[in-house]
């Protein structure tokens, strides 16, 4: 894997931190405590700072030290101890870029045309894409895990809930950290920061992380290790392994200012990069079952020995119940035989071969963002939050982890956005109301440029670049009424309008424009289908370049109504009714437009999906500060359901589509326990129950599935003691386990689907039970049946750390630390595609992992 820019970005790191950090007299530990002796987190998702105790919401808080504690450095860690939250990122189809669910609401596909369901901030700052929301923990205060719509407190897309992260700001005090990390996959990490004082008003701090790690998946070439098998090696020399997938080399930095020129001003500006330049995502594939030929015949791949067609079957499954592979000599559970290039011999039909695409998964990640602040009375602050971000993302994919080529697409995104909020807080009546009005403006463009090459399809072109341009205006009110000291009255409004327009282009490779005349088959030509050959290249897309559909245009009206009620120091009881909604957009991805010949017109709209949620809760502390217990309760009305579906009536199809309603119930735990002196434990538990109650249009989503990623149960724990006076520091051991129960990844749930596997044109294969839309023709092979399904079985995931920490104003301290302790061999995120490319590939997790950090404090 290439090092050379993270390794380069490591020295730079250490001789720009170092210096100033040692210059300054360091801080101890700040942290703070409540009455029952617990820490105090401090959260402001209402608008103002507030104990997370006296907070009327369903909150997961994490600050920075539990953050180390538990070696969690890049956002999606949070969700294994977050109730109901679901977090992991991206397969290697998706780029760099997250999946977030909670409480059963969120979205999978990256594209602009469609908006998250939970909404992502940093600082305040909304990052409206999946894509470049994968984040690194680089510098930060806390993060805030909001559960259920933050339709008001939030605002647009934030329907199912909201991650709030905030980074630290600077202080002037000279404090600074520098930590370096080594392990297994010859891991090597660098993270540290400086914080100094520039004047008596201006303080400064500079932060910067870098992670560098070899792949975990690796790539072979299927003729060197299966001799004689008449697959065209992609070697170079007797090495059969061409690379590896899931190698990380990435960079970032930060440089953040704070001005106070008087007591009632203080502004804060910053600035971030983060640059990506890792491998391809690891993926491998589970189920392969595709004759691998076009309608007239022709192979995708053709042998080396008699020039038939390769079949792609169960031989280039490494593992697995779909497996018939006799590979030996590698752990064929992190194999795969995917060259990313396509060697189809060229035709007429399609003329664009070969095809070779570099492995790879690129981001480029920049912005700057300042907030004013200012206290215009005692009653009054006055809070203006301004950003402008911008990303490129450029990956590659081999969907079917294989030499035969399927499917394989380069991808380029490019998004730029700003925004501007205004608040006004107050205080009136002698601190009875505590008020915030508002308004906030949004503004973003992108585009989407992709060479898509879909052999199943029979097309490869070009895609985009589609540009998106949209914007999103919104006014906002909360108010809290104190009637008495112990009860809280909460009302929040919020009006939101939306505006995006989409432009749909597609071309050949060679940049012409399919078309004018539909495919030759539509026309009576004597061919073997619209994709054989004596057709035009791609002609089943004519009447898609340079297509724009009418804008959309959508307002929305949020509200919430919440009451809280503390009846001591001990215990706080609330509920609420709120709502929140996810705008709608057209489909992204037509592979048929208005003009198709069979009238399979696929440019069409969705609606905004809405939910109204009904929740209680309490938040107690007790037994003289030992026992924290957090709960909640909820019942969600979800309505015109968003998922994108890749089974449709027509194939192929990958389009977003309102599938119906559902009612959603569940509840939340959450503890801390301190049971004596130097031992703590926490832990969470959740239940979510999920029932669609109608389906709306065509679509295969039945009554009896759930929404993507959303387990039923879920829990964790950590345990921690400290032995203190150890060699002159504390010894900390900890350890954290969590489950989750298992979990479907697409819209249309497949568990156990036998497929057949005999080649029997024009007949596809058949499933048991019946699957409609499976046009996949059979590809053979020893096993006569093979099993599709798009579930993540259950599992349980264990870390264990141990930290030795000098008692010092500057401390050293050294980590041990080792990831999934039971070396759990499980999948963040499934590629489900049986029924038309027949192909399912997974993203395996990392195996037991290993790593040691030292770390200086200055």
């Amino acid at each position: 894997m290439k090092k050379a820019f993270g390794l380069v970005s490591t020295a730079a790191l250490v001789a720009g931190l170092a210096s100033p950090a040692m210059a300054q007299e360091a801080q101890g530990d700040t942290t703070t405590t409540d009455e029952t002796g617990n820490p105090v987190i401090v959260v402001t998702a209402q608008f103002r700072e507030q104990n997370l105790q006296d907070t009327p919401l369903a909150i997961t808080a994490v600050n920075s030290e539990l953050l180390e504690q538990r070696s969690q450095s890049s956002v999606e860690q949070v969700a294994a101890q977050a109730p109901n939250v679901t977090l992991t990122p991206q397969g290697q189809q998706n780029g760099n870029g997250l999946i977030a669910f909670i409480r059963g609401v969120g979205q999978t596909d990256f594209n602009f045309a469609l908006e998250p369901g939970v909404g992502i901030y940093v600082d305040d700052v909304y990052i409206p894409t999946l894509t470049g929301s994968l984040l690194d923990l680089m510098d930060l205060d806390r993060i805030e895990v909001l559960r259920g719509p933050q339709g008001t407190l939030a605002g647009r897309n934030s329907i199912g809930g909201a991650i709030k992260l905030f980074s630290t700001k600077p202080t002037g005090d000279g404090r600074g950290s520098l930590q370096v990390t080594y392990g297994s996959y010859n891991r090597i990490d660098v993270r540290g920061f400086a914080d100094f004082a520039i004047s008596d008003t201006l303080f400064a701090r500079i932060a910067g992380s870098t992670k560098n790690r070899d792949g975990y998946v690796k790539r072979l070439d299927y003729e060197l290790t299966h001799p004689g098998s008449g697959v065209p090696t992609q070697a170079i020399g007797p090495d059969p392994v061409l690379g590896t997938l899931g190698g990380q080399s990435y960079a970032a930095g930060k440089i953040s200012l704070r001005w106070v020129p008087s007591d009632s001003v203080e502004v804060n500006v910053s600035g971030d990069y983060s640059r990506d330049r890792s491998e391809a995502g690891a993926s491998v594939l589970l189920y392969y079952n595709n004759a691998s030929v076009t309608p007239d015949g022709i192979p995708w791949l053709a042998s080396t020995i008699d020039g038939s067609a390769i079949a792609g079957n169960c031989a280039f499954v490494p593992n697995g119940r779909n497996s018939c592979d006799t590979l030996t000599g590698y752990d064929r559970r992190f194999v795969t035989y995917s060259t990313f290039a396509d060697l189809r011999e060229p035709t007429s039909q399609a003329p664009y071969k070969p095809l070779i695409f570099q492995p790879h998964q690129y981001l480029d990640n920049y912005g700057v963002m300042g907030t004013i602040d200012i206290d215009l009375s005692d009653t009054l602050k006055l809070t203006s939050i301004n950003a402008w971000r911008e990303y490129k993302s450029d990956w590659s994919q081999d969907v079917d982890n294989s030499p035969i080529a399927n499917q394989q697409l380069q991808q380029v995104l490019k998004n730029h956005q700003w925004s501007t909020e205004l608040r006004l807080n107050g205080t009136a009546f002698d601190d009875l109301l505590d008020f915030t009005v508002g308004g906030i403006y949004f503004k973003r463009g992108g585009t989407l440029t992709a060479r898509v090459d879909l052999n199943y399809a029979g097309i490869d072109f070009i895609h985009g670049p589609d540009p998106t341009p949209a914007s999103s205006k919104a006014i906002f009110a909360n108010f809290t009424i104190r009637p008495t000291d112990a009860l809280n009255i909460n009302l929040g409004l919020r009006n939101t309008w939306d505006r995006k327009s989409y432009t749909f282009f597609r071309r050949n490779p060679d940049l012409t424009v399919p078309g004018p005349l539909p495919c030759a088959f539509f026309l009576g030509a004597p061919t073997a289908g619209p994709t054989a050959v004596g057709n035009d290249p791609n002609c089943l897309l004519v009447g898609l370049n340079n297509v724009s559909p009418p804008t959309f245009k959508d307002s929305n009206f949020d509200w919430r109504i919440a009451m809280d009620y503390r009846f001591s120091r001990a215990l706080m009881v609330y509920a609420q009714v709120s709502t929140g909604y996810r705008s709608g957009g057209f489909n992204p991805r037509p592979f048929f437009g208005p003009t198709d010949p069979l009238g399979r017109n696929q440019v069409k709209e969705f609606k905004p999906e809405k939910l109204t949620a009904y929740e209680v809760g309490f938040k107690s502390d007790f037994a003289g500060g030992a026992v924290r217990l957090n709960a909640s309760a909820f019942y969600n009305d979800y309505k015109d359901i968003i998922l994108t579906l890749s089974a449709c009536p027509t194939s192929p199809c990958l389009q977003p589509n309102n599938v119906g309603a559902a009612h959603v119930k569940g509840f939340e735990l959450e503890t801390m326990l301190n049971p004596f002196e130097n031992l703590t434990f926490d832990g969470s538990l959740s239940y979510l129950d999920f029932k669609y109650t109608s389906i709306t249009g065509l679509t295969a989503v039945t009554l009896d599935m759930v929404t993507p990623y959303t387990p039923k149960w879920k829990w964790s724990f950590g345990v921690q003691y400290d032995i203190p006076d150890v060699a002159g520091g504390k010894l900390s051991a900890r350890f954290d386990g969590s489950y989750q129960s298992s979990v479907f990844t697409e819209a249309v749930n497949y568990d156990s689907v036998v497929v057949t596997t005999a080649f029997t044109p024009p007949n596809p294969v058949t499933t048991t039970p019946a699957v409609p839309g499976v046009v996949a023709l059979g590809g053979g092979g020893p096993l006569a049946t093979v099993v599709a399904s798009n579930k993540i079985d259950s599992y349980f995931l264990g870390n264990a750390r141990l930290t030795w920490k000098q008692d010092d104003d500057a401390p050293w301290s050294v980590s041990l630390e080792v990831q999934n302790v039971f070396d759990k061999y499980y999948f963040t995120s499934l590629y489900e595609q049986f029924a038309s490319p027949g192909t399912i590939s997974g993203a395996p997790g990392l195996p037991r992992t290993w790593a040691v950090t030292l770390k200086k404090e200055f």
